[in-house]
Order: structure tokens, then C-alpha cells, then sequence
């Protein structure tokens, strides 16, 4: 992996954290409904991303019946991804989030046929079990159900998003048409599922932070990333998004560091290096 696609990694890797970290200050107060945030974030990363195109090609073009499935996945993930931060603490959420989208970018990868060695299983196993240990029921952990559950859904529509992306020849353009799209979803589950809003400027200008910096820049990061590795790859790298988004939830939101959490991340990153580090003999 040479140096500039380690560094996109990186930086791609803190965006994806740091939009766990702004949904749930935006939301902890109850000042800003779910709604309105994902709104806001899809459409401010929707403006950032036509001035980035237009300043870049000098014009918009988009494929009228392309890369709807992605826009979709876009909008679940995001909707989802709100909604259950109404409960969930952020490091929590982005533990289940990834826990969800490496299982499913591993079946994935299972079906389309990608080679799957065996140190690559035995560190997603470890990092699982990592994941096992903090969830696993016990006397003075609580966690909302349905709220896990609506994360769980935004962990799947993010898998597929992330192999979606691996047929992705054009990252801006293509990220592009997907938060453009997405908001055709939106307007239509405010018509069918909301009825009242709320909204403070403080929850406004976190959304539009998570949209038009993290979630635009770092998706369209993203999809330049994704085809240069495997499906594989792609699912275990993220695995270290949840640690770095329960640290910033410490720092910043004051979210509690319990032996339970140290234990399990520490787990979980022994995984990953496992799962990535190649042997020198390897003809990977």
C-alpha cells in the first residue's frame, strides 16, 4: 500500500468517525429531530459536491437512470444512521455500524468469489469477538433494541454502498449523483412517515458540517479508495473507525471509557492487524 492511498485511508477513515460524533451532539439535546439532520446533511454534502464537480469539469452531468441503488443505499444508511443516535452513545453506534458492514461486505465477498485467506478470517474473527464481548448482554449494560436495530439497518445499506463503489470510475461524479438522488428519497419519507420537526441553529450547522465536509468529502474519498483494494480489504479497514469515533465521543462528548469498551477495542485492533498484515511470502 503505497503512502498516498495510506494517507486517504487515514483521513477517509476520521471522516467517517467524525460524522458518528456530530450526529449525536446534534441530537443529544433534543433541540434537532433525526429528520431534519439527515436532511440537511444530504443536502448541504449534495451542494458541496455539484460546486466540487462544476469547478472541477466545468459542468453537471448526471445519468438520469444510473446509480439509483447507490443513491438509495445513501439515503437508508443515513436516515437509519440518524435515527437510532436518538439512543445509541457514538462509539456504541459505530461499534454495531461496522460490526454489520464487515459482515455483509464479507458475505459479499463470499459470493462474488474473492479469495479469502485464512489469516484474514482468524483477524476478522478476533475483531468479532471483540464486538461480541462489549454487546454481550450483562448486568450493567443497556442498550434500546430497536434503535440497535435501526443501526444494524444502516451498517447493511453501507456494505452494500461500499461494493457498490467498486465499479466506480468517476469518485466525484459518481458520490455526486448519489447525495443528489438521495434527497428524492428524503422528500419521500417526510411525506409518508413525518409529521412534526424541530430544529436549532447548533444542529443545522453540526448537519451541515457532517454533510458538506465529512460525509462529502470523505464518501467521495471513498470511492476513490475502494476500487484500488478488495471488497475484503475494504470491509476490515473500517474496523478501526469504531475506536477512533469512541475516542473523539470521550474527548468531546464526555462518553465514559469503561474496562468493557478498553478491552473490547483493544480486541478488536489485534484483528485488524492480523487481518491486513501480509507475510513476506505471501503472493497476495
Amino acid at each position: 500500500m503505497n503512502l498516498k492511498l495510506f494517507f486517504m485511508i487515514f483521513i477517509t477513515l476520521f471522516f467517517l468517525s467524525t460524522s458518528s460524533l456530530l450526529c449525536r451532539a446534534a441530537l443529544i439535546d433534543g433541540d434537532m429531530d433525526a429528520y431534519s439532520f439527515t436532511f440537511f446533511r444530504l443536502l448541504s454534502g449534495a451542494v458541496v459536491l455539484l460546486f466540487l464537480s462544476y469547478f472541477k469539469n466545468k459542468k453537471i452531468e448526471f445519468a438520469l437512470k444510473k446509480n439509483w441503488l447507490s443513491s438509495f443505499m445513501l439515503f437508508v444508511y443515513a436516515i437509519s444512521f440518524s435515527y437510532s443516535y436518538l439512543s445509541l452513545d457514538a462509539g456504541l453506534g459505530a461499534l454495531i455500524l461496522f460490526a454489520i458492514v464487515q459482515l455483509t461486505i464479507i458475505i459479499v465477498a463470499i459470493i462474488l468469489k474473492e479469495k479469502v485467506n485464512v489469516q484474514k478470517i482468524f483477524g476478522i474473527s478476533i475483531a468479532f469477538m471483540g464486538l461480541v464481548y462489549l454487546l454481550f448482554p450483562r448486568e450493567s449494560f443497556e442498550l434500546s433494541l430497536p434503535h440497535a436495530f435501526l443501526m444494524m439497518l444502516s451498517g447493511l445499506a453501507w456494505g452494500f454502498y461500499t461494493v457498490l463503489g467498486k465499479k466506480s470510475t468517476n469518485a466525484l461524479i459518481h458520490t455526486s449523483e448519489n447525495f443528489v438522488k438521495s434527497l428524492v428519497f428524503i422528500v419521500i419519507f417526510y411525506l409518508f412517515f413525518v409529521d412534526t420537526i424541530s430544529m436549532s441553529s447548533n444542529g443545522i450547522i453540526l448537519a451541515i458540517i457532517s454533510g458538506g465536509v465529512t460525509s462529502a468529502l470523505g464518501y467521495t474519498l471513498w470511492y476513490t479508495i475502494v476500487p484500488k483494494i478488495d471488497i475484503t480489504t475494504s470491509g476490515v479497514i473500517q474496523l478501526i473507525v469504531p475506536p477512533i469515533a469512541i475516542l473523539q465521543s470521550i474527548l468531546f462528548l464526555d462518553e465514559k471509557l469503561t474496562f468493557t469498551l478498553f478491552l473490547s477495542t483493544v480486541v478488536i485492533l489485534i484483528g485488524i492487524f492480523i487481518a491486513l498484515v501480509k507475510k513476506k511470502s505471501s503472493n497476495e
